[in-house]
Order: C-alpha cells, then structure tokens, then sequence
C-alpha cells in the first residue's frame, strides 16, 4: 500500500506541519521492513516562500495556484498511490477560506482521510460549505475530541458512520526532570510553561497578571514563553502582542519571573523544556479550540496541565489529568497555582495520571491507527463505480425558492445588484433584470400556479412598459429615485426584452397581460432589422420563435425570423475556419446564445443549414466548455480568442443559463439523449460540477452567487445571477415530465409541437 500525505511539512515551521511530518516518519516506520512501495508527501507552500524539503516530498504546491492543486491531484493519481490523507486547517490551503482544495479533492482517483484539525462552532457560510464537501467526498473525516464528533454530525451534517476519532499523536520523548532542569539552568526553579505561535488568542496575559500573588509566595517561581510570534499575526501586526506582554510585564515587575524566547524550538529541545516544567498551561481564550497538539504534547509527556475550558482541554484533561480555570480570570488562575505549589502530591498525581494516559497516544500507536484505517479503507476500495448522472434524480434539487427575488423587488421592479443577499439601491434597475424577471415568473406560473409568481408577473412587464420609448425602443437602467439614465439602451437589453415579451404571448396567465406583451413587442418590431449586436439578434429571433409557436400562420413574422437568422448565419461562415467554427473571432459571453437562436430558427423554418450550423458550433462550444467532464465556462478576464489561452475566471452565471437552454433546445430539437445528459452537467455548474467545485447557489438566502472567480465564488448575489439560476432550475425541473427516450436516434429533425422549448425558454 502506497500513501501520500497533502499539508505543510518540515522545515516549515507550523503545527501543522510538525503533524505531517510525525505521521509520516510513523508510517515509514511501520512499513520500513514490507514490500511497500514508499509512501509521498505533497507540501503546502506559503506566499512567498520556498523550502529545502526532504526527500520524500514529491511535489509542492504553491498556496495561491490553482493550477498547482489540480497538477497535484494528477500526479498523485499517477504514483499508484491508494489512499490520499488531507491535513485540514485553515490558512494552509489557496482561495477565499480554502476553497482550492476541492479542486484538487475532485480530481483525485484515490479514496481521501481528512484529518480535521479545526471545527468551527460558527463557520462562515463559505466554510461551512467547504468543510461539508471536503467531508463528503472524503471516505473518512478524523478528528481528536468527542466535541467535534458531535458538531461535525449535527452542524456540518456528516455521518456518524464516517466520523473517526484519533488522539493527536506525540512524540515517544522522555527526559528526566532533574537533568533537564539542570542543562536548562531552571534547577533552582518551579517553572510554568507555554509554547507555541504567540498571539493575542493565546491569553497569555492572564497567567502573567496572575503571577504577582504566586512569586509573593514562591519568588523561585519562572514563567517560560517559548515561542515565535504566528507568521500570519507577525504579517499583519507585526510584534504588537509581544511588545504588549514586555510592558505588562514591566507593569507589574516581574522581569525577574517571565522569560521571553522568541524561537522556534526543535521537536528535542521542546521535549527538554516540557520535562523541565513543574506545571504547563494554555491560558486560551477561544472555548471553540477543538485540537490543542501543545496541550497533547505536555500531556504526553506527563507534565501538570492547567488550562482554561476549550473543547479540547475539557476532554484531554478529564479523569484528573490536569486543572481548568475560567477564561480571562487570573485571579482564579493564581488559587490554582497556589494550590498545587502547596500540595506537591496533587502535583505529582496529576503527573502521574496525564504521563500514564500519554503512554496511549504516542505517535506509534497513533500512527498505527491512521496506518490500520488506511489499509481497510484502501482494501475495501471497490472497483471504478460507473456513476449515473447525478442531476437526473430530482431529489438532489433544492426546493424552488422565491425568497430571494421578493427581497431584490419592490412596486417598481427588480433591483439590479445585491451586497451579498442585501439589495443595493444605489445601483438601481434595469431593463435586462426586469425582461428575465418576467421570463422566469412566467416559467414558475406555468410550472407550480405560484401565487408569488402571479403577483409579480405585472411588476417587471410593468417597468417594460415604462421603459419603451414611443418610438419602440427602450430605455435600460433607472436610478433608485425612478428617473432613467439614458434615452436609449443597448441593444442586448432591447433583445432581452423582445424574448421576454415572446414568451409573455405565448404563456401570459392573464389577457391583459398578453396584450400588453403584444403591444410592446408589435412597436418594438420595426427596429429587428436594424439590430448590430449579434447577441441581440440571437434575443430576438428566440422572442420570435415563441411568439411563432401560437401564431405558425403569421407568414411576416417567419419572414423577419429568416432574415434575422440569416443575418447569424451569415456571420457564422464568414467567421468560421478550419478549426474555428463560431459566429465571430472570440468566444466572450453569453455564447450558448448564438447557436440556441440557431436551432430555434432551424425549427421553425426546417432550414437544413440553420439546422448544420447550430449543431456545428454547438460541438465546437462543448469541446471548449464541457472537456473536463463539467461545465467550465470561458471566464470574461480576458474573451477567448483564437490561437490563445482562455481565461478560466471570472466564470459568470448567465453563461450557464444559456448552456442549459441550449441543450434543452437541443435535446428536444434532435431526440439525442447525450444533449440531456449535458443539459444536467451544464446545470449542475450553479450546484458546485465547476473549476472551484463549491456551489454558486446560497442555500441560506436562495439567491445565487455573482460568479466563480479565481479564488471563490463572488458573495454577492445580484438579479441576473439569481434569475439564471432559476431560469435554469425550472428548465431542468421540466425535463423530469419528458420520457429519457422520447426519440429514436433515426426519428425526424426536429420536435415539432411537442419541443421542451415551447414550454420554457
């Protein structure tokens, strides 16, 4: 059995790397004298930094690269390795809260342990999402307390039967207390310990104002902080806290009883300080630590422990192994110290207690437990599951949700922009939002007879009404005091509303409501022709089509489609070379667009050209956006032209509405069951099948995210994002009433009547 370990290693200098580091020294020794082949590390690399690793680190990847992480996956699956344990704490892993390392977990072909070294109690909702995916995919989730067991299960929603817990191992290092005392020079001493990365969290202020009363009574007292300042704290604060604790000390006189050494200690000299220490605390402020690998390390040895209630100290130090003071209380803290210097036998049981218990969680044994969890995990890997298309079981669907959208309208509209689920009035409305508004009420009503739906239907045809101009044109955006800022709007907004107004023909719940459609959309008509923007005449010629599904006969209209669609065509062949088979020189955004109006065309007009270049150029945007196995969107940091790379971010929701749309129309269009199937990949692209793999829709709010950008999801969940996400949702809540085999493979062009594009978009 081959293992590989991902976290930071030696000689970076962190916790969790001195873990990584122990593990893997521990396994090498079990397996020193099989036939194993030798086990890997895979090193996390902090900004701006490099290190001098060792050889069993096999590759390194760099934070902040995203691309480091997927190459990381790959060369880990090519190592024959069979079985992948993640060292999970926050601040090791690249992007906003972590994010990077779903990637790399989805790319992996091994079964995955994840030790989590960190639960949070109150997680951000990104890390509350990026936690309950790692424990999804992961094969088992280790941890060190029973508290994290029963948070991991009721909070972050893991099962029980998934959960393992494992001490935090320690290092099998003894020395006698009187010869370590000695080479320190501590013989004459009693000596308190702390060690480890300093900050502000540690609290260590409250043993040194506890001191005055406990050195009143034993002046050979020495209070020992043994540790550097944490990088990320020195990064931002520099040394603030430190200076903060000389001054305290200066206070209240006790340079003689607090030794400051700012140094990292090696794992040796650690254990040389630990044996020499009468009591070790950790005076920390944060009752939500679930793993303390100090408290474990003076456990281990058998030091006296006193340390405030965190999670993890409550249970390590349980049985007598150790004494607990309240957070922040110094004055309680020197009645405990006083206590035990006066009563040297309950100092000494409590070592007695805490050495006996150390005895079972030294490294040997904790790594043989990783090492016997990982052999059955690996022996019970079954073969390659050939996996059914997730999204074709309705039941993995969040239920439909209006929450958000009622919160973005008001009497007027929908409000264009939100700061995270919060409507930003600054920003004000527009025509677009208010089209697709209209458009997805009018899907919802067709679909569930949503009073909500039916109330809000005539406020966004209201502000299309409001917005065109005598003339036909419209206007686009409007300011929260309700006064338009531009005479004219783009033409892609004009577009937009023509499909909204389509499809408000066909499917208006209420008469009024279609002849009011009927009206905006017959004055907007003379302005089809003069349209530039491909993108709006693709707008148009889908706002044509359905108004063509009820009136088949009106032969104008047809006409007006041809000319339209020609006009794409044209553009197409132009445009289109050898091995560049689209409508103009770049792929940018909303591109399912252009060949989504094709095949409504092609429909409509049983135009066999129309119907060659929809699916010509839909191949061509699937071998640029569907490669991967999920939907990866061409990102708008930079539009992707030919003979360059793409821009992976920012990757932006409105392309996937249109993806999904377009396999729709496909699927009914041809009969093909693999243009369903990508239907359901493209969609599952707002559920968390993309490049970040973490889910654009918030399952708090029920609004979805602005976008996926290079290091996470943009929180902030404005009109647009949210309507393609439920344009999109109801489109595939639709295809469950088709049979999966509704054509043969050899049956007719089209879908005629029937086609999933007459009842949705």
């Amino acid at each position: 059995m081959k293992i590989a370990i991902v976290g930071t290693y030696k000689p970076r200098q962190c916790g969790i790397g001195t873990f990584s580091t122990n593990l893997f020294e521990t396994i090498e020794g079990i397996t020193a004298y099989s036939q194993e082949t030798e086990h890997i590390v895979i090193a996390i690399n902090d900004p701006g930094n490099a290190y001098d690793y060792p050889p069993e680190v096999a590759y390194v990847i760099d934070q902040e690269d995203h691309d480091t992480y997927i190459k990381a996956a790959e060369f880990i699956n090519q190592q024959q390795v069979n079985i992948c344990i993640i060292q999970h704490e926050y601040g090791i892993f690249g992007g906003q809260n972590g994010v990077f390392i779903l990637t790399m977990l989805h790319s992996l072909e091994v079964p995955v342990m994840a030790t989590f070294h960190t639960v949070l109690k109150k997680p951000s909702y990104n890390e509350l999402v990026i936690m309950k995916e790692i424990a999804r995919v992961a094969e088992k989730v280790i941890v060190m307390a029973d508290k994290a067991i029963q948070m991991l299960q009721e909070l972050y929603e893991v099962p029980a039967d998934k959960i393992e817990k494992i001490a935090h191992g320690v290092p099998d290092i003894r020395y006698d207390k009187t010869a370590a005392k000695q080479t320190l020079a501590l013989t004459d001493k009693k000596v308190l310990l702390t060690f480890g990365f300093i900050g502000r969290n540690k609290g260590i202020e409250t043993v040194i104002c506890s001191l005055p009363d406990v050195v009143a009574q034993y002046p050979d007292v020495v209070y020992i902080v043994l540790g550097k300042t944490h990088p990320n704290v020195l990064r931002h604060a520099g040394e603030e806290y430190r200076l903060f604790l000389h001054r305290l000390v200066k206070k209240l006189d006790l340079q003689e009883h607090v030794i400051f050494l700012n140094q990292y200690a090696s794992q040796d000299d650690l254990f040389l300080y630990l044996s020499a220490s009468d009591i070790y605390l950790t005076p920390y402020l944060n009752e939500g630590q679930i793993t303390s690998g100090t408290l474990s390390y003076a456990v281990g040895v058998g030091s006296a422990a006193v340390s405030t209630p965190y999670w993890h100290a409550t249970e390590l130090l349980a049985e007598g192994r150790g004494r607990l003071f309240n957070f922040n209380d110094s004055e309680e803290l020197s009645r405990v110290l006083l206590d035990l210097l006066d009563h040297p036998q309950q100092l000494e049981a409590l070592r007695q207690r805490a050495g006996e218990y150390g005895k079972t969680i030294t490294w040997p044994k904790t790594g043989a437990t990783y090492y016997a969890l990982a052999q059955e995990l690996a022996k019970n890997a079954s073969k390659p599951i050939i996996k059914k298309d997730p999204a074709l079981d309705r039941n993995i669907l969040p239920p439909l949700r209006f929450d958000h959208i009622k919160r973005l309208t008001d009497s007027v509209g929908i409000f264009q922009h939100a700061t995270y689920g919060i409507p930003n009035y600054n920003e004000g409305y527009c025509l677009d939002d208010n089209a697709r508004a209209l458009l997805m009420m009018l899907m919802a009503y067709r679909r569930t007879k949503s009073e909500t739906a039916l109330q809000n239907i005539p406020i966004y045809l209201g502000y299309i009404l409001y917005a065109q101009n005598p003339d036909g044109t419209f206007r686009n955006f409007m300011n929260f005091n309700r006064n338009f800022l531009e005479d004219v709007g783009s033409e892609d907004a004009f577009g937009r509303a023509v499909w909204a107004l389509g499809y408000a023909m066909a499917h208006a719940p209420v008469d009024a409501y279609y002849q009011v459609a009927r009206q905006l959309f017959f004055r907007a008509m003379p302005h089809f022709e003069n349209l530039k923007s491909i993108r709006s005449i693709a707008n148009t010629v889908i706002g044509l089509y359905h108004y063509l599904q009820d009136n088949p006969s009106d032969e104008g209209m047809t006409e007006l489609m041809r000319k339209l669609a020609t006009r794409l065509h044209t553009e197409y062949r132009d445009n289109r070379t050898a091995d560049w088979h689209w409508y103009e020189s770049l792929l940018a955004y909303d591109n399912a667009l252009l060949p989504l109006a094709m095949l409504c065309a092609a429909e409509v007009l049983t135009n066999t050209a129309f119907r060659e270049t929809a699916l010509e150029s839909m191949a061509f945007l699937e071998r640029h956006t569907l490669q991967k196995g999920y939907l990866s969107l061409i990102g708008n940091e930079n539009w992707y032209r030919q003979s360059h790379v793409p821009s992976p971010f920012a990757q932006q929701p409105i392309d996937a509405m249109a993806t999904v749309l377009l396999y729709l129309q496909a699927y009914n269009y041809t009969g093909e069951p693999r243009y369903l199937s990508l239907l359901y990949t493209s969609f599952m692209w707002f559920l968390g099948e993309n490049d970040l793999r973490v889910s654009l829709y918030d399952f708090e709010t029920h609004g979805c995210c602005d976008g996926l950008q290079q290091d996470g999801v943009n929180r902030n969940q404005g009109a647009e994002s949210t309507l393609a996400y439920l344009i999109s949702y109801l489109a595939i809540q639709h295809t469950f009433e088709i049979p999966y085999s509704k054509f043969s493979h050899d049956e007719a062009s089209h879908a005629g009547a029937d086609s999933l594009a007459h009842p949705s978009p």
